[in-house]
């Protein structure tokens, strides 16, 4: 039952666990120049299509941004196969995790390449904001970045308080 709860919170989440036999855990690293480029050219996507759709004239980075965010993905703003703009909305709300939660924006390289990731203080725990609500469009699933954001939060306070995943 405690694996079921685990894999459902990752699967919910879009946490990353580390599966046995690891080839190397995961490596961290500060965000480069290029990498803050391509974060805030993420960024500028969903503000522009913000104010196009709705005439907000910036992204706060905060949770009034939670609105906005959402009825983008109400909306349908982006189709099923925009992965790129997706991934921006998940940028955008990882902003949201990051200044609501004690997490921030690094690049994480592990088996599956290099990406930005929120982590944890120095913790192995990491969000992967990027690909959050991407992977939930692309099934088909309901998106609530309330819940999300609820359900983050409740996973880092257990995580801050035990250490353990």
């Amino acid at each position: 039952m405690k694996m079921f709860l685990v894999m459902t919170l990752f699967g919910v989440l879009g946490l990353s666990k580390q599966e046995a036999p690891q080839p190397a855990p995961p490596r961290f690293g500060e965000l480069s120049r290029d990498d803050i480029a391509r974060l805030d050219r993420q960024r500028a996507v969903i503000a522009a299509e913000a104010k196009h759709r709705y005439g907000i004239p910036a992204l706060r980075r905060d949770a009034s941004d939670l609105e906005v965010l959402q009825r983008l993905i109400d909306d349908k703003a982006f189709a099923k196969t925009q992965t790129y703009e997706l991934q921006s909305l998940g940028v955008a709300f990882g902003d949201v995790l990051a200044s609501e939660l004690p997490l921030r924006w690094v690049m994480v390289t592990d088996e599956y390449g290099t990406d930005p990731t929120l982590r944890l203080k120095k913790t192995s725990l990491q969000i992967n904001a990027l690909t959050m609500i991407s992977q939930r469009v692309e099934r088909g699933d309901r998106v609530d970045l309330d819940q999300l954001l609820r359900m983050t939060r409740e996973y880092v306070r257990r995580f801050s308080k035990t250490g353990t995943m």
